[in-house]
C-alpha cells in the first residue's frame, strides 16, 4: 500500500483582477461521498483541464473526475498575464539561451502544437475575443540594453525564419499613448487570452462531458489492490489513474522535493477609466500587450470592455518557501508597481489599482518540467517554467497521451527532457535564488 498525506492545501494573496472581473456560467459543485471512476484528476488549472479535455478525446467512454481545492479562476490559472507566447525570448543565440537552435526549433513547434489545442478550445466552446485573442505580442524596451536585447532577439528569430516587425519610439507612443519606449519587437503567433474567462469557459465546456468538484481539496492518496483513492474533506474519488496537474504544489504530494523553485510574481489591475479621445491619448489603442525585452521587466497589458479601459501592470518577483506572501510583501510590491505606472502613464497618475494580487510560477534549475508516471497509475504534469499557459496545457496533453499510451511524435520529444535537477538546502536556496532575483531587477533597471 502507499499512501502520501498532503499537508499544505493551496492558498493564494489578493483578489486576482482578471477573476474578479470575469463571470461565471455554471454552479459550484463541491465531492460529496464516494465516487468512482476511471480517471481522477487533481487540480482544475490549464494542465488538469487539458488533459480532461485530452481524454474526452481519446477515451470518450471513461468516466473522468477533476478536484480542486479552490474554484476555477481562483486559483493560480486565473493569476497570470495571459500570454500565450509561441516564440519566447530563450532562443539559442539571444541573452535567454538555454538549448541550441534544435532544441528552440522544437520549444516552437510544442507551444505551437498547445496553443492550437487551446484555440479549438476556444471556437468549439464560444469563447470571445476578448477572451482569446490571436494579437501577437510586443517586446517592449525602456533602455539601450533592452534595445540590444531586441536587436540579439531579432537575429535570433531572422536565422530560425520566423516573421518579425521593429517598431520605433514613435510608433510604441501612437500604441501605447506613453514616450517611455525607445522601441519593440513584434511577433506574431502569440495569444492573449482573459485567463480567468478561458478557465471558467473550458470548464463549462466540459461540464457534460466530465464531473468537475471545486472547493474539495486532496488531503491524502492511497494506493491500494491497484487503484488510487483521492480523499477529501466530505467524500472519495477511486480510479485506477491519477492525473496531478498542481503545478509547484506536486511538492507536497510527496514528489520533487527539493527540485522546484516557487517565484511570485506580482500583478496589479487599473480601476476602469472611459475608453474616450483622452484615454487613448494617455494610454493609446483600447488593446495592446507588452513584454519586457529583459526579462525581469515589467508586463503591461490594456484591454477595453463596454467602453470602459483597464491596464494591467506585472512586475517584480521573489521566492518563498511558504505558500503566500506576506501583507508587507504585498503592500511593497503595489507600491513598486504604482511607481512603475506612473513613470509610463503620467497622464494617468491619479488612477487608483482596483486589485492587486500574486501567483506562484513554479521552476527548476534545468528548466525542465516535473513529468511523467511516478507512481504506478499515478502521473504528473506540474511545473511549467514560467510559460504556465502553454507549458501547462502542452503538459496536460502529453500526460494524457502518456497514460494511454498513445505515443505520439509530440510526446516522444516532449519526453526526452532530464528529470528537474536538486535545489541548495535552505537558507541557502533562499538568499542564492533572491539574489539572483534582486540583481537582475537592478540590471532591469527602467524596463521594469
Amino acid at each position: 500500500m502507499i499512501e502520501k498525506t498532503v499537508k499544505r492545501l493551496p492558498a493564494e494573496n489578493g483578489v486576482s483582477g482578471w477573476t474578479a472581473i470575469s463571470k461565471r456560467t455554471f454552479p459550484v459543485r463541491v465531492l460529496e461521498g464516494n465516487v468512482t471512476a476511471d480517471w481522477v484528476i487533481i487540480g482544475a488549472g490549464f494542465a488538469g483541464l487539458s488533459a480532461a479535455r485530452r481524454l474526452t478525446q481519446v477515451r470518450p467512454g471513461d468516466k473522468v473526475v477533476v478536484l480542486d481545492a479552490r474554484e476555477v479562476a481562483v486559483n493560480t490559472a486565473g493569476r497570470n498575464s495571459g500570454f500565450m507566447i509561441d516564440v519566447p525570448h530563450n532562443l539559442s543565440s539571444g541573452e535567454y539561451a538555454s538549448g541550441g537552435a534544435d532544441a528552440s526549433r522544437v520549444e516552437m513547434a510544442q507551444n505551437r502544437f498547445a496553443i492550437g489545442f487551446a484555440a479549438d478550445i476556444a471556437e468549439e466552446f464560444g469563447m470571445s475575443a476578448e477572451t482569446f485573442n490571436r494579437s501577437g505580442k510586443i517586446n517592449a524596451a525602456a533602455t539601450e540594453r533592452g534595445m540590444k536585447l531586441n536587436e540579439s532577439f531579432g537575429h535570433s528569430l531572422k536565422a530560425n525564419g520566423e516573421p518579425h516587425t521593429f517598431l520605433d519610439a514613435v510608433e510604441m507612443r501612437e500604441l501605447a499613448g506613453t514616450s517611455y519606449y525607445q522601441g519593440g519587437l513584434f511577433t506574431p503567433g502569440a495569444v492573449t487570452i482573459q485567463p480567468a474567462d478561458y478557465i471558467r469557459g473550458l470548464a463549462a465546456g466540459l461540464a457534460t462531458k466530465v464531473d468537475l468538484f471545486e472547493n474539495s481539496p486532496v488531503t491524502s492518496l492511497k494506493r491500494q489492490n491497484g487503484v488510487w483513492t483521492a480523499t477529501s474533506s466530505r467524500g472519495t474519488v477511486t480510479a485506477p489513474n491519477v492525473i496531478l496537474g498542481v503545478n509547484g504544489h506536486i511538492e507536497d504530494f510527496g514528489h520533487f522535493s527539493r527540485r522546484l523553485m516557487h517565484i511570485f510574481a506580482y500583478a496589479s489591475m487599473t480601476a476602469p477609466f472611459p475608453a474616450d479621445q483622452q484615454g487613448c491619448v494617455v494610454s493609446g489603442r483600447d488593446r495592446w500587450a507588452l513584454l519586457p525585452a529583459d526579462s525581469m521587466g515589467a508586463t503591461l497589458r490594456k484591454f477595453t470592455m463596454d467602453g470602459q479601459s483597464r491596464i494591467v501592470i506585472r512586475t517584480k518577483y521573489t521566492y518563498e518557501t511558504t505558500i503566500t506572501a506576506s501583507q508587507s510583501r504585498m503592500m511593497k510590491m503595489a507600491k513598486g508597481h504604482r511607481r512603475a505606472f506612473d513613470a509610463r502613464f503620467p497622464g494617468l497618475t491619479g488612477l487608483p489599482f482596483e486589485h492587486t494580487w500574486s501567483g506562484r510560477l513554479c521552476l527548476s534549475r534545468n528548466h525542465a518540467p516535473a513529468f511523467g508516471e511516478i507512481e504506478e497509475g499515478l502521473y504528473s504534469a506540474c511545473c511549467e517554467n514560467g510559460l504556465g499557459t502553454v507549458k501547462s496545457t502542452l503538459a496536460g496533453i502529453m500526460v494524457v497521451d502518456l497514460a494511454t499510451r498513445n505515443i505520439s511524435p509530440e510526446l516522444r520529444q516532449f519526453m526526452d527532457n532530464p528529470a528537474p535537477s536538486k535545489i541548495p538546502p535552505e537558507p541557502f536556496a533562499w538568499l542564492g535564488i533572491n539574489g539572483v532575483i534582486r540583481y537582475q531587477e537592478f540590471r532591469a533597471g527602467r524596463e521594469g
